[in-house]
C-alpha cells in the first residue's frame, strides 16, 4: 500500500459495502459457500512457484491495508474472521499486512491464534525503512502483534533510494525469523529505486502496484524481478476500487467465459494472473463473500496476451 494511503473512510466507488454486524458468516454457511464456489469453478486451484525455492503459492491471497485497518469493533472483527476462514477454506494461504496498517497485524494475530490456523497460512508483513535499531524494534512489535515468532515473508516497505540495503533482513532470514525477504513500493516515483535494488540485491519477492488500469510496472519493474528470479506480488489489483467504478452498471462481457471469469472482480484479477511473471495477487477485502469470489480467479483458464489486451481495452 502506498505511503500516500487514502484513509478507509474516504474511499469511494468500492464494491465493499460497510459491514453490518450480521454480515459475518456462520462457519457452516461459509463452508457451504466455499464448496459451492469450488464446485462451480473449473479445474484445481492455480499455484505458482516462488522462484528462489520452488515452493508453490496460491495465486490469490489477501491484502489488509484498508479493511483490516480499523478492527476494534466486535462485529467487524467477526467479518474479518470470516474473510480469513474463507481464504483458508478455499485453499488460499497468503495474507499480506504491515506494521503501519493500523490494527491489522493485531487483528490477524488474534484471529489466527484463536482459530489455531497459523500452520495453514503464509504470513507476510512489512517494516518501514529505518535505522537498524528502530527497524529491529519495529519487527519485534510486528511479531508480537501477529502472535508468532517468525513470518514467511518480511518486506522492506516503501523503498525510495537505489542504495538501500537488505542486509538486516538477510540476517533475520539467516536466523530463521523469516523465510523470505522482499521490497515494496506503490509509488511510480520510486520505480527506478525498486529496479536498482531488485537487480543488485535479488530479493525473494517484490511487491508493486499493478492493475488492469495501471500497467506502468510492466515496463521495467516486473521485468527486473523476472531477471532477478524474484516472486511478484501485486498490490492494489482493483486500483483503489477505480476499476469497479469504471464498469459500474455494465454487464460482464460474454467473452469473459473464454477464460472462466464469472464476475468483474475475477476478470480484473485474471488479467494480472495472466501475466506469467506475477506470482500472486493480494486484493483487500473485509467481506467473506468477496474473498470467495476473488478465489474464483484462481481456477480455470487464464487469458492469453491477445485476450489481456482486449480486457484492457474495456477501460477505454
Amino acid at each position: 500500500m502506498s505511503k500516500n494511503l487514502v484513509p478507509p473512510f474516504r474511499r469511494l466507488g468500492s464494491r465493499r459495502a460497510i459491514l453490518a454486524s450480521g454480515l459475518a458468516l456462520a462457519a457452516s454457511s461459509l463452508a457451504g459457500r466455499v464448496l459451492a464456489q469450488a464446485a462451480s469453478s473449473t479445474g484445481p486451484l492455480i499455484t505458482r512457484p516462488i522462484p528462489h525455492s520452488g515452493e508453490q503459492l496460491p495465486v490469490v491471497g489477501l491484502g489488509t491495508a484498508v479493511d483490516f485497518f480499523l478492527s476494534a469493533a466486535a462485529a467487524q472483527r467477526g467479518a474479518l474472521k470470516g474473510v480469513i476462514d474463507a481464504l483458508i477454506a478455499g485453499g488460499g494461504k497468503l495474507i499480506d499486512t504491515a506494521s503501519t496498517y493500523g490494527n491489522a497485524e493485531t487483528a490477524i494475530g488474534d484471529i489466527v491464534h484463536d482459530g489455531n490456523v497459523r500452520d495453514r497460512l503464509f504470513l507476510a508483513t512489512k517494516i518501514e525503512v529505518r535505522a537498524p535499531k528502530a527497524g529491529a524494534e519495529e519487527f519485534d512489535r510486528s511479531l508480537k502483534r501477529l502472535r508468532t515468532d517468525k513470518v514467511e515473508l518480511l518486506q522492506l516497505h516503501n523503498i525510495s533510494r537505489p542504495n538501500q540495503s537488505l542486509a538486516q533482513l538477510r540476517d533475520w532470514k539467516a536466523g530463521g525469523r523469516c523465510r523470505y525477504i522482499g521490497i515494496t513500493t506503490t509509488d511510480a516515483r520510486d520505480y527506478a529505486a525498486m529496479e536498482a535494488i531488485t537487480r543488485r540485491e535479488k530479493p525473494d519477492f517484490i511487491q508493486v502496484d499493478y492493475s488492469m488500469g495501471n500497467r506502468a510496472a510492466e515496463k521495467r519493474v516486473i521485468p527486473a524481478a523476472a531477471d532477478a528470479g524474484a516472486a511478484v506480488l501485486t498490490a492494489l489489483p482493483f486500483g483503489h476500487a477505480s476499476l469497479f467504478a469504471a464498469v459500474r452498471g455494465k454487464p460482464l462481457p460474454d467473452w469473459a467465459a473464454e477464460f472462466d471469469a464469472a464476475s468483474w472482480g475475477q476478470l480484473f484479477l485474471k488479467f494480472l494472473i495472466g501475466n506469467p511473471n506475477v506470482t500472486a495477487v493480494i486484493p483487500g477485502t473485509g467481506n467473506p463473500q468477496h474473498m470467495i469470489d476473488n478465489l474464483g480467479a484462481a481456477h480455470g483458464r487464464l487469458p492469453d496476451a491477445k485476450q489481456r489486451e482486449r480486457m484492457a481495452a474495456l477501460l477505454g
